[in-house]
């Protein structure tokens, strides 16, 4: 088995044709269908995913499907127990509100295969309802400045890793927290110097206004930023990399919280406290932050917003 697609199911009925019609469509998929194999694993859906999912592998009985049921709740959950139960050379997470392009497989399988990399890191777009506001996800090529991959903080979505590498490495995602990626991902590079780079938009990353990290309702779990980066922190400090990589620790940090988290925890009145945490938190980890190499570089209004979240004042 070459490649086994991971993609978790929840409550995904609105897109998970379009993801999964994006995958049995492939180039690759039409001479070697039977060297791939899809693990759609259902974590408690409420809605019809599960029935959708049944009726695509019904009218693709030549892909090599496994439907699974995961009960413990959350995306680092499923991908962990996924894990287990692939079989393939190499894995790619994708997510069931997203799809890939046509070729997207057969490009990373011959770059992986090629340099006998660790991963391969993709180019993604992200969409959003205003199409002119479409952002593209370069990958960071292994020519580049490691510390590049640590503040770009990059989605699983974004890599072919080879599954046994990945398991070598012993890594998980953390459970029971949503921003399980950044506690993981951006200490990868640590591990290796063997990877390649496909850069061209392969995945397409769709901006779901229902998903975890965009609800309308306050949730406790806007504060798990704080044990998702306090675990990146606590990687990279096991690995004696700290030193290296210091300053753009220090970046990725001042930027979740004090940009992402902090728009966050100004629209509900739940989440005022968190700016407590925020001051509390770089306190403890990175109290010299406004002298930050990284941030000097950026724009005076950049420094000036991010001073005043701070304060709890987010513009």
């Amino acid at each position: 088995m070459i490649l086994s697609v991971i993609i978790p199911i929840y409550n995904t009925e609105k897109h998970l044709s379009r993801c999964l019609d994006s995958i049995c469509n492939q180039t690759f998929l039409n001479h070697s269908s039977k060297n791939v194999e899809i693990l759609l694993v259902d974590n408690n859906s409420t809605d019809n995913s599960p029935k959708t999912a049944k009726n695509i592998i019904k009218n693709n009985p030549n892909i090599s499907f496994k439907l699974l049921n995961c009960k413990i709740k959350g995306a680092s959950a499923v991908r962990n127990f996924a894990v287990k139960k692939a079989s393939g050379k190499y894995m790619w997470f994708i997510d069931g509100d997203d799809h890939i392009a046509p070729k997207a497989i057969e490009k990373l399988i011959k770059c992986a295969e090629k340099n006998n990399s660790d991963f391969v890191m993709l180019g993604a777009q992200r969409l959003y309802k205003k199409q002119q506001n479409n952002k593209y996800l370069r990958p960071i090529k292994p020519n580049e400045r490691k510390g590049n991959f640590v503040q770009y903080g990059p989605g699983p979505w974004q890599f072919l890793f080879n599954r046994e590498w990945w398991i070598k490495n012993h890594f998980q995602f953390k459970e029971g927290i949503i921003h399980e990626d950044i506690e993981l991902m951006p200490s990868l590079i640590l591990f290796t110097d063997n990877y390649s780079v496909v850069d061209e938009p392969l995945y397409f990353y769709e901006e779901n206004e229902n998903s975890v990290l965009h609800k309308t309702k306050w949730s406790n779990s806007y504060f798990d930023i704080f044990s998702a980066l306090e675990g990146m922190y606590k990687r990279f400090e096991e690995q004696n990399a700290l030193k290296n990589y210091v300053d753009d620790i220090e970046y990725f940090f001042i930027w979740n919280l004090l940009l992402d988290s902090a728009q966050d925890f100004k629209k509900f009145k739940e989440g005022h406290p968190g700016f407590k945490k925020i001051r509390q938190f770089l306190t403890k980890y990175f109290p010299k932050w406004r002298k930050n190499k990284f941030l000097k570089n950026k724009s005076l209004i950049l420094q000036i917003r991010f001073r005043l979240a701070y304060h709890g004042i987010v513009l």
